[in-house]
């Protein structure tokens, strides 16, 4: 018995050549270590795959210019500079885009006071920002579920393993050997994935989080614009009812 269980512990270590040869130099094939990997290599697959997307998708979308166009900013700027919120008014609705949403919110409130233009942007602006992250968090769950794939292939891997021991004993090594390749093979693949998904979602949450600061920053440069204008306005008017 003793004999028995120490071949086995030596036949586990010793990688047999069927599962040494994908790893071999020339003769390494992606193709045979996904096989080896078991059933739960193809979920991870489809989460790779869609992580990949999800991160193009948002790094595309998540561009300076297709949240906060330069131009557009300071072409709408220069109208409120002058008071001329109706003409800023029209370029924001002539561009799509989350800054855009925002101070058009504002504008249409400013004739009824800083404290209606601040609630529009305010709402507008939590809504905006709540689009931007959410559009992530499907890298986020990506990212917490493929280590637990990767674990549910290691738990089916150590079933099979033990299954061959109870079925043929430990004479036969290789059958254990396989089951414990694809445990490993798993686990790896899983965590790989995991990590990654989860930098791409660190990274691209910092520029998220980048692109909300700066349309704050404008939002209240709308704000002290109307708020100017406001209090610009009943300075005028207290100069006419001076004046006899």
């Amino acid at each position: 018995m003793r004999n028995g269980l120490s071949s086995l512990a030596v036949s586990l270590i010793a990688v047999p050549p069927a599962l040494a040869a994908p790893f071999d130099g020339d003769s390494f094939w992606l193709a045979g270590v996904f096989a080896k990997g078991g059933f739960m290599m193809w979920p991870i697959l489809a989460c790779s795959i869609l992580a990949v997307a999800i991160f193009i998708e948002r790094f595309i979308g998540l561009r300076r210019s297709n949240v906060i166009h330069p131009r557009f900013i300071n072409e709408v700027k220069a109208h409120w500079e002058k008071r001329d919120f109706a003409q800023a008014l029209k370029v924001c609705r002539k561009h799509d885009v989350p800054i855009s949403r925002i101070l058009r919110a504002g504008l249409l409130r400013a004739d009824l006071g800083v404290l209606e233009t601040e609630r529009a942007v305010e709402g507008a602006g939590g809504h905006e920002a709540a689009w931007l992250i959410s559009r992530l968090r499907g890298l986020g769950v990506i990212a917490s579920i493929t280590p637990m794939l990767g674990l549910l292939g290691t738990v089916s891997g150590l079933i099979r393993s033990f299954g061959a021991i109870a079925a043929s004993g430990p004479g036969n090594p290789s059958l254990v050997a396989a089951g414990v390749a694809e445990a490993l093979i798993a686990t790896a693949t899983g965590l790989m994935v995991g990590i990654i998904a989860l930098g791409g979602y660190h990274f691209l949450r910092g520029r998220t989080e980048r692109l909300i600061h700066e349309m704050e920053e404008v939002s209240i440069d709308l704000i002290e614009g109307v708020l100017e204008r406001f209090v610009s306005d009943k300075k005028a008017g207290e100069t006419a009812n001076e004046v006899p």
